[in-house]
């Protein structure tokens, strides 16, 4: 598991979908990014276990995370800001 800011743990499936989703490896992800890597990667990762198949969707679904994770609005989601959302939304916490 790890680490996110104030000590809580992040889950393994967190850390494992942000890297499959962050298309250019910079260690951040862009609204984008999440759209185009969940249109194209998301049935290959549902598949493999590493996202729910109901987490599948269209742009604007994948919009509306990127929204809900971007606590501080500026456009750029975090690994932490991610794996917030997504260990809660998904049942991986």
């Amino acid at each position: 598991m790890g680490e996110r800011n104030g000590g809580d743990k992040m889950s393994d499936k967190a850390r494992k979908l942000f890297e499959a989703l962050d298309l250019d490896h910079n260690g951040t992800l862009t609204r984008e990014e999440v759209i185009i890597a969940l249109r194209t990667k998301g049935p290959t990762l549902a598949a493999s276990g590493d996202l729910p198949f109901w987490a599948l969707g269209d742009a604007e679904t994948s919009s509306a995370l990127f929204d809900a994770a971007d606590r501080n609005g500026d456009a750029i989601l975090t690994l932490e800001e991610f794996a917030a959302l997504v260990d809660r939304r998904f049942g991986w916490q």
